[in-house]
C-alpha cells in the first residue's frame, strides 16, 4: 500500500457543512444497555476506554522481541504481555477492551470493578477477502454471562468490496446486533476499511490509502437501525499521519470531514480507535474528533506500543507504560473533557401503569 496525499485522501466538501450532533437523537431502547453504557463511560460522560484485545500486533511484536515467528509466541508469553498492559491501565481506564483467550485470563483480576469491561467477540483470522466470523466457542450470551457491560465486534468493510462479501459482513454485523439486543447488552461496533488488492502483510496497519468518502459510506450503512448498533468505534477519515492540526493548515478542510464522519453515525455516539497510530498523530485526530462531536476514545496502541516494544525487558515495560503510556492517557482525556461532547442516556422512566408492570415487561 503506497501512501496518498492529503488531497486524495480528504472527501469532497458535503453541502451544507455537518454541525456536531446533526441527526436524530440515539434513543438507547432498554433498561439494561443504558445501565451498562453508562458503566464504560466516566463520571463526565466521556469515554476513555484503553484496548488491550489486540492479538496479530501483540503476536508480532513479541516475535520481533525473540526473532521468531509470530505463530511461534508461547501463550503463556502472550498473557504476560497484555497482563503487563492491564496493570498500567486498568486502574485509569474508564472502561477496558479484552479477549477471551489471552486478555481476560490475564487481566481478570486487575480489573477495576468500578470501571467498564468490554469484550471482543470477533476471530482475529480472518479470510483473504476479510469475512468476519466470532472466535470459536464464544458468544454474545457468554460476554454477558461473564459480567461483560458490552459486546466488541471488528467488521472488515469496504464499499466496492463484492455483494457476496458485503452481504457476508451485514449478515454478520446485524446477527450480533439482534443477539445483544436479545441480551440487553450494548454493541460495539468498530467498522475498518482495507485494500481490494488483498495485501493482508499487516491486515491490523492502517490502510493510507483509504478515502474518506468509503469511511462515511460504510458508517452510514451500519447506521441503519437493524444493526441495532449503540456505540461506534471509528477509524479516522484520512490517513492518521496525514490528520493536520486543527488550527493549522488544512485544519477546517479536515474538520469537515470529521463533522461529516459525526453525521453518519445517525445520531449514535461515537469514539476514535488508534488504529496503531503514533501517539501524535492520534492526538491529532483525538482533537478533530472531539470537535466533531466525538464522546471518547478507544485507544491501544497509540498508548503503548513504544512500550510493549521494550519487551522481554518487563521492568523497562511496566516503567515506559506506567510514566509515558499513562501521561498519554490523562492527556487525551483531559483534552477530550476539554473539546468533546459528553454521552448521556435521553431523560427515560419506565413507563409502568402500577405494581408488577416493570417485571412482567422484562
Amino acid at each position: 500500500m503506497s501512501p496518498s496525499t492529503a488531497t486524495t485522501a480528504t472527501a469532497p466538501t458535503p453541502a451544507p457543512l455537518p454541525t456536531p450532533h446533526d441527526g436524530p437523537p440515539n434513543a438507547v431502547a432498554t433498561a439494561g444497555k443504558r445501565w451498562r453504557l453508562r458503566r464504560l463511560a466516566d463520571a463526565q460522560g466521556f469515554f476513555s476506554m484503553v484496548a488491550i484485545d489486540q492479538r496479530p500486533p501483540i503476536f508480532a511484536t513479541l516475535a520481533r522481541a525473540h526473532g521468531i515467528a509470530p505463530e511461534a509466541v508461547p501463550f503463556d508469553e502472550v498473557v504476560a504481555a497484555k497482563r503487563a498492559l492491564a496493570a498500567a491501565f486498568a486502574g485509569q481506564a474508564s472502561a477496558m477492551l479484552v479477549d477471551p483467550n489471552w486478555g481476560y485470563p490475564a487481566a481478570a483480576d486487575l480489573l477495576n470493578p468500578a470501571a467498564g469491561l468490554v469484550m471482543t467477540l470477533e476471530d482475529h483470522r480472518t479470510t483473504v477477502d476479510r469475512r468476519s466470523s466470532a472466535i470459536a466457542d464464544w458468544s454474545v450470551e457468554k460476554i454477558r454471562a461473564l459480567g461483560g457491560d458490552a459486546v466488541k465486534l471488528l467488521a472488515w468493510y469496504h464499499p466496492r468490496a463484492s455483494a457476496a462479501v458485503r452481504e457476508h459482513q451485514q449478515a454478520f454485523v446485524q446477527q450480533v446486533g439482534e443477539d445483544c439486543a436479545r441480551c440487553d447488552t450494548p454493541f460495539v461496533l468498530e467498522l475498518l476499511l482495507y485494500p481490494l488488492a488483498g495485501d493482508d502483510a499487516d491486515a491490523y496497519r492502517e490502510d493510507t490509502a483509504k478515502r474518506a468518502d468509503e469511511v462515511l459510506q460504510s458508517v452510514e450503512a451500519f447506521a441503519h437501525a437493524r444493526y441495532q448498533v449503540d456505540l461506534f468505534k471509528l477509524e479516522s477519515p484520512m490517513p492518521a499521519e496525514q490528520v493536520p492540526d486543527p488550527d493549522g493548515p488544512g485544519g477546517d478542510t479536515c474538520q469537515h470531514t470529521y463533522r461529516a464522519l459525526n453525521a453518519s453515525c445517525g445520531g449514535r455516539p461515537w469514539v476514535m480507535l488508534s488504529a496503531g497510530a503514533s501517539a501524535e498523530a492520534f492526538e491529532r485526530v483525538v482533537r478533530h474528533a472531539a470537535r466533531a462531536g466525538a464522546a471518547g476514545f478507544l485507544a491501544g496502541r497509540a498508548l503503548w506500543s513504544d512500550g510493549l516494544a521494550l519487551w522481554p525487558d518487563r521492568a523497562a515495560v511496566a516503567q515506559h507504560l506506567g510514566t509515558v503510556g499513562l501521561a498519554r492517557l490523562r492527556h487525551l482525556r483531559a483534552l477530550m473533557a476539554r473539546e468533546g461532547r459528553p454521552w448521556h442516556p435521553p431523560a427515560w422512566l419506565p413507563a409502568v401503569q402500577g405494581e408488577g408492570a416493570f417485571a412482567r415487561g422484562r
